[in-house]
């Protein structure tokens, strides 16, 4: 199976401003807020892009499928800093799955060496594009200064 594969399978499209490929597969009902009750998509991203940083309002876990590790930044409301890698390689501290409290910035790339990762985040209460908070590189230094050449590397404009 080949990253195309999937994004013709899936029929993928563009992640907007975040980056990689994804496709919703779920969404629950609506509750009385607007928002879906949950949502889960698929994502694909290869080693030429990646996830930019970002936060969300509810908790976002993540799950690994295919390919390459996933690592991933999370920088918590409380200015600490952590690292996770998303792969199948659970003896050696990777994670198939991983929960990201909301409010907790992340962003992600592909393991150095590899070429793509085929992923999953599921949401509740569900994605929606108002609860999307974009990181802002500069900002993010300031907050995470320890953290200034990854915050770089997964920040766009």
């Amino acid at each position: 199976m080949t990253p195309e594969d999937l994004v013709a399978h899936y029929r993928m499209e563009p992640i907007p401003r975040e980056g990689g490929l994804f496709r919703r597969t779920w969404a629950g009902p609506e509750r009385a807020d607007g928002r879906p009750e949950g949502t889960a998509i698929v994502a694909l991203l290869t080693a030429d892009d990646f996830s930019a940083l970002h936060r969300l309002p509810a908790d976002e876990v993540w799950h690994f499928y295919l390919g390459d590790p996933l690592e991933l930044l999370l920088l918590a409301p409380d200015g600490t800093a952590a690292s996770a890698v998303l792969g199948p390689d659970v003896l050696h501290g990777q994670q198939p799955q991983l929960t990201v409290p909301a409010g907790t910035w992340m962003g992600g790339r592909v393991a150095a060496g590899g070429a793509w990762t085929f992923f999953g985040c599921t949401m509740a209460p569900g994605f929606t594009y108002a609860g999307y908070e974009h990181g802002d590189a500069a900002a993010l230094t300031a907050r995470y200064p320890a953290e200034a050449a990854r915050i770089a590397r997964l920040c766009r404009p």
